[in-house]
């Protein structure tokens, strides 16, 4: 019996800088998940999240820069898990409209960010839908296409995001009722251990707050922050309590518990609050400084981490361009030849579908994969030489779809294009290999 790994999902939105919160509440825990044998992990950067809450280009741009170096940094191996750019992922988008002709807009009237928007405009004596965006109310569907599409069995989140699992359960159950037993019904996993820390104001860190400490600012940087953090007027000798200190949240989420009680017993002591919050620099800089390095390697990089998410999406694509093949054909997004061969066209024994290898008066070189009664089905741009050409054809007889993918995910301009429905190019591929 094949042992199935358990698929573990989960994204980070390109809004901007990663910080602290988002590295002990998200980075470093899923880091340390991705190095599980017994699961199979996909992150990715959830940049079409990201249009619901930003409207500013570049700084979507430069935090998927930054969002992946920090991931990679701080001991993400792409080679280990699946690891990819959410807009990279072509059939996503296509099962989000799948899945929004299954969900009912009275479950998606429920959401709760939805339901904070029109109770927002409703205590001011707006309109309800007063600027709330079509992209807003269809989050969850687009959430519970990221979900459905790997077949994830798990999901972290927080508490405050277990309702997206639940209505992407909902979602799976509604569209498996009507076509077959297609998706599996994820489970929300909340690590109650995993901190949520608090900002230098001693409110939820949070950008929309502007109270963060960036994950992989220079020292002096991190230093003036901390110092920033806000304490009580106690002085030195007095006891302080560690109950609602951001300093010492942010100290625990970093630290070991002997080193958690030792600074307990300090605060009981009278600590000045200096002495404290260099106490903190000196633990969260020796964490973070050596990571800081490859950090900025990184992102003085971008070529070398768009070839890590192009390859990720090439990996990723392998599973949802066959998978999404699969549903269209569920829902009856069938290509209209294969009826046609099966009820109306007389194919020879013999007939098989081919590549066709020519030369262009461009002086390029190109072929096609025709089926048996001569349709393109997939068609090659232009190569320098019949040996690339060759070279091509040979990938894709011999690895199929992760073939097409990878050339699509290593040249700014992919070198093949689909003339017909992939499911159908899927099979023909399959029978040439066979052959």
């Amino acid at each position: 019996m094949k042992f199935e790994r358990t698929r573990v999902l989960t994204g980070i939105t390109t809004t901007g800088t990663p910080h602290l919160g988002n590295y002990v509440g998200a980075i470093r825990p899923t880091v340390q998940a991705s190095r599980n044998l017994e699961t199979e992990g996909f992150y990715f950067l959830a940049d079409y999240h990201a249009l619901i809450k930003c409207d500013e280009p570049s700084r979507i741009q430069r935090s998927t820069l930054e969002i992946a170096a920090s991931w990679i940094a701080s001991g993400l191996d792409p080679e280990q898990v699946t690891f990819y750019r959410q807009s990279d992922i072509p059939e996503i988008p296509e099962l989000t409209w799948f899945l929004t002709c299954v969900s009912g807009k009275g479950l998606l009237n429920r959401a709760h960010a939805y339901k904070a928007a029109t109770d927002k405009n409703h205590a001011a004596g707006h309109d309800t839908d007063a600027d709330v965006t079509a992209g807003l109310f269809m989050y969850p569907v687009l959430m519970g296409a990221d979900i459905l599409m790997f077949k994830a069995h798990k999901v972290p989140v927080g508490r405050d995001q277990i309702q997206h699992i639940e209505m992407a359960r909902d979602m799976a159950a509604s569209f498996n009722h009507l076509y077959g037993e297609h998706f599996v019904l994820p489970e929300a996993v909340v690590e109650e251990s995993v901190a949520l820390l608090p900002g230098l104001d001693g409110r939820k860190m949070s950008k929309s707050y502007d109270n963060t400490i960036p994950l992989f600012a220079p020292s002096t940087q991190i230093r003036k922050q901390i110092n920033a953090i806000v304490t009580d007027s106690r002085a030195p000798g007095e006891p302080k309590a560690t109950e609602g200190s951001a300093l010492f949240q942010i100290y625990q989420a970093f630290a070991s518990a002997d080193e958690t009680a030792q600074l307990a017993k300090a605060f009981s002591e009278g600590i000045a609050w200096g002495d404290a919050k260099q106490m903190l620099f000196e633990r969260v800089d020796r964490e973070v400084a050596p990571m800081r390095a490859t950090y900025e390697d990184l992102v003085q990089n971008p070529i070398q981490v768009e070839k890590i998410l192009r390859a990720g999406a090439a990996k990723a694509r392998i599973r949802s361009a066959s998978f999404m093949a699969e549903l269209r054909h569920a829902v009856g997004l069938r290509p209209l030849s294969a009826q046609l061969t099966a009820k109306n066209v007389k194919v020879s024994k013999a007939a098989a579908a081919s590549f066709k290898q020519y030369r262009e008066k461009d002086g390029q070189f190109y072929f096609k994969l025709v089926d048996p009664q001569g349709a393109i089905m997939l068609q090659s741009r232009g190569f320098t030489s019949p040996r690339d050409a060759g070279l091509a054809i040979g990938q894709l007889i011999e690895n199929g779809i992760s073939a097409l993918l990878t050339l699509e995910s290593q040249l700014e301009t992919p070198p093949l294009a689909l003339h017909m429905d992939i499911s159908e190019t899927l099979k023909l591929l399959r029978e040439i290999t066979k052959k």
